[in-house]
């Protein structure tokens, strides 16, 4: 349990940093325009902050939230990481998002079990 309280903790504060950077910093807006993404950056940014504010409320208030959230961010992680790979970025530069895919489907899965259909 501890593991996955970390888990939570950890990506809840990443996807909340980057949601930031992504709709602040210069280096974020370059990076969509290489991507090609340029006019997906706001709504990027938007999700990381929703999705990590999904998982921090979630941890305390509701474990459906957390399931909600961290599937969400798991999706947009997986497709982050395929547009690294379209793009032919290296492994080192897409490993990153993959990983955090991982932890939210981790995340996801874990809540999954905890709730009582």
């Amino acid at each position: 349990m501890i593991i996955l309280n970390v888990a939570v903790f950890l990506s809840s504060f990443a996807f909340i940093y980057y949601g930031f950077e992504c709709l602040t910093s210069q280096k974020m807006k370059d990076e969509f325009a290489r991507f090609g993404l340029k006019n997906q950056r706001m709504l990027t940014g938007y999700l990381q902050l929703l999705g990590g504010s999904g998982l921090l409320l979630g941890y305390f208030f509701s474990p459906i939230l957390v399931f909600v959230s961290a599937s969400g961010l798991a999706l947009l992680m997986f497709l982050g990481f395929g547009v690294r790979i379209k793009i032919k970025d290296s492994i080192a530069e897409s490993l990153p998002s993959f990983f955090l895919g991982l932890i939210n489907v981790f995340i996801s899965v874990s809540y999954y079990n905890q709730l009582n259909f």
